[in-house]
């Protein structure tokens, strides 16, 4: 399974906004200048956030986004369903059906592949741990091992932003 550029961008942009001092709005420009994304992309990515109670987008030429929920309150999974939606990452298109070596008798198919039950157990598994894991468990330490002069230099492009 392969995600795509877009969860990244949207983990980093609600990490981002998860620093920001309350009330403080962050506009798509911003955002994608400081990640180096291009901004129509992560424009779209935003919405989506914003679509999914994520994020609060306020219009006008100071506007700009905010977290809508506690950092401790959204989870990588609500982030990555948000951009990618919910759809399991595995489609069994039943092509145990397709065998030419099955006696009629044994046609009859009843219940999940055993293939699928494994893959639908992974990807719950993999889902259940981004749903465990909250943004608030990297905002409480991001700046752990940086540099005092990395983080002023990160609170002055929010103040300037």
């Amino acid at each position: 399974m392969i995600l795509g550029n877009q969860v990244e961008w949207a983990l980093h942009c609600v990490m981002i906004l998860a620093f920001a001092p309350e009330g403080k709005l962050l506009n798509s420009r911003a955002l994608a200048e400081f990640h180096g994304v291009p901004k129509e992309y992560l424009s779209k990515c935003l919405q989506l956030l914003s679509q999914a109670g994520l994020v609060k987008t306020t219009s006008g030429p100071y506007g700009g986004y905010s977290l809508a929920k506690a950092p401790d309150k959204i989870s990588f999974l609500d982030v990555v369903e948000a951009v990618e939606g919910t759809t399991k990452t595995f489609k069994c298109n039943e092509i145990r059906r397709n065998n030419p070596c099955l006696a009629k008798s044994d046609r009859k198919f009843s219940g999940l592949c055993d293939i699928a039950a494994v893959m639908h157990e992974a990807d719950e598994a993999w889902r259940q741990s981004l749903r465990r894991r909250k943004i608030s468990d990297i905002t409480n330490y991001l700046t752990d091992g940086v540099s005092k002069e990395t983080v002023k230099n990160f609170e002055g492009w929010l103040n300037e932003n």
